[in-house]
């Protein structure tokens, strides 16, 4: 075996070990694009050895996904199969832990209907409704992790075709997971310790309003609820397992006051939606709702997520993400939320994390939403982080505390 297999293997160990923190008996359900199957294989390797009772793959390929989309019609797209529900569901009840292999093309359905594209997202989203819910309230333990695959480097490091962008894209996510280090392992565990301790911090100011100001237009005031909780890296399952649900993880987060959010906010890097690229875009809020936007590209993809649900054009995320930064110093733009929201300040359209605010763990929609949290189908985090952004704490008492300067923590 050479070195690189090697170092997938230690790579694979990390996302089963420190990333959803396998307990032994656990089944485990990984999410994997065919072309990483090799990578796909390693996880279940190092699931089994760590205990797991069954591993069950979940197979993805963007170009049948495409096809689907493209030929069939409207109706098939919208079907419901009540059997694959079932036993999403089924998984869930046996406390399975999660692993998706997150490396999709960015443009693998550009150009098809928006209509087909979003009916066929909602039937997706109802099959896993279970399973996303007990993964949002921290039921059973999750992780994302990458590998490359040639659409999405050849996206990431054009003009670059072919082996050079994989090794190109490849060097890129070891370093920023901390692979390259002398022991990974360690390296996160030093890295969860300080971001849990910035979380802290700002759980202790427990401060009122943030007023977030840079010069591409951003002047957003949000605000946050009472009993709010800044959560990091590493989350604990109900069971009380520790896991990290993002590899690579740079932020600290809450919520925001569903109806507390107002001004303009401009994105900082494009988002990627349903397989489609969203640039250059600009949303304004009143009373925690967009009442306007605009989107130099992709805008009728941004229009599909804003109306996708009652709650889908309110924030459900503030993330707080330093811009001098491993992922943001790479200079790499990854077309891969995982990477690009953990390069920058992001914020999130929809649904917020129930254990974000005091009683929301466990708690209905109805109550979540009298604690100030947004309900939805969705969340999707977008990019909001320059090297000029201010953002300025406001406290119960009306004082005010710098909590980013120049992009970075003040």
């Amino acid at each position: 075996m050479n070195n690189f297999q090697e170092k997938l293997k230690k790579y694979a160990k990390l996302a089963v070990e420190i990333g959803v923190n396998l307990q032994k008996g656990q089944p485990v359900v990984i999410s994997c694009p065919v072309e990483a199957a090799e990578f796909g294989r390693y996880l279940a390797e190092a699931a089994y050895q760590a205990g797991a009772s069954e591993v069950i793959m979940r197979w993805a390929d963007d170009k049948l996904s495409r096809m689907k989309i493209q030929y069939a019609s409207l109706e098939t797209l919208k079907m419901v199969p009540e059997w694959l529900k079932l036993l999403e569901d089924t998984y869930v009840d046996q406390d399975a832990c999660y692993i998706a292999v997150s490396a999709a093309d960015p443009n693998a359905l550009k150009g098809l209907d928006v209509e087909k594209v979003t009916a066929n997202k909602n039937t997706l989203d109802k099959i896993v409704e279970k399973r996303r819910a007990a993964l949002m309230n921290s039921e059973n333990t999750w992780t994302i992790v990458s590998v490359p695959t040639l659409a999405w480097a050849e996206k990431v490091f054009a003009p670059e075709t072919g082996e050079k962008a994989m090794d190109l894209l490849w060097e890129a996510i070891f370093n920023v997971t901390r692979m390259n280090t002398q022991d990974p392992v360690a390296a996160w565990k030093e890295h969860i310790a300080n971001l849990s301790k910035k979380a802290d911090e700002l759980n202790q100011k427990n401060f009122k309003y943030l007023h977030y100001k840079s010069a591409n237009g951003t002047n957003l005031r949000i605000e946050l609820p009472k009993g709010h909780i800044w959560l990091a890296a590493a989350e604990k399952s109900r069971k009380g397992t520790e896991f990290v649900a993002n590899m690579p993880t740079e932020e600290v987060f809450t919520l925001p006051k569903r109806d507390g959010v107002d001004g303009v906010v401009y994105s900082s890097k494009p988002l990627v939606y349903l397989s489609n690229v969203i640039d250059q875009f600009w949303l304004r809020f009143e009373k925690g709702t967009v009442v306007e936007y605009d989107a130099r590209e992709g805008k009728e993809f941004l229009k599909a997520l804003l109306e996708a649900d009652s709650g889908s054009a309110r924030l459900g995320e503030v993330a707080l993400v330093p811009f001098d930064s491993p992922i943001s110093n790479s200079k790499i733009l990854f077309f891969n939320t995982l990477y690009d929201e953990n390069a920058s300040c992001h914020l999130a359209l929809g649904k917020a994390y129930p254990t974000t605010v005091e009683g929301g763990d466990g708690a209905s929609a109805e109550k979540l939403m009298e604690l100030g949290a947004n309900v939805s189908k969705e969340h999707s985090d977008f990019m909001v982080g320059t090297a000029d952004l201010e953002i300025m704490g406001e406290t119960y008492e009306g004082q005010m505390i710098p909590v980013f300067r120049n992009g970075n923590w003040a």
